[in-house]
């Protein structure tokens, strides 16, 4: 069945870097789109990230030039580089395949 399982989170000052991962099983990765969304304290899921198949990448505007997604068909990973984080990014961070979804990983900024 599909599994995907986020890794990489965790607490970072305002202005830090962390690098989210998603190990993905049980599909034909190479062939799917997959995505980044998060969750922040009192608030809804919110798209964050989309990855194509053929790589072509999509950001919501609050991280436009602070985030890069990526992928790795070879380790069946995709990957969500963050930088310049603000308080603002604090949330659980989650991989999608359509309606899919893992546990998540929770990334706080905080000084």
């Amino acid at each position: 069945q599909v599994q995907l399982v986020e890794s990489g989170g965790g607490l970072v000052q305002p202005g830090g870097s962390l690098t989210l991962s998603c190990a993905a099983s049980g599909f034909d990765f190479s062939s799917s789109s997959m995505n980044w969304a998060r969750v922040a304290p009192g608030k809804g899921l919110e798209w964050v990230s989309t990855i194509s198949s053929d790589s072509t990448t999509f950001y919501v505007s609050s991280v436009k030039g602070r985030v890069t997604i990526s992928r790795d068909n070879a380790k069946n990973t995709v990957y969500l580089q963050m930088n310049s984080l603000k308080s603002d990014d604090t949330a659980v961070y989650y991989c999608r395949r359509g309606g899919e979804r893992g546990q998540g990983t929770q990334v706080t900024v905080s000084s």
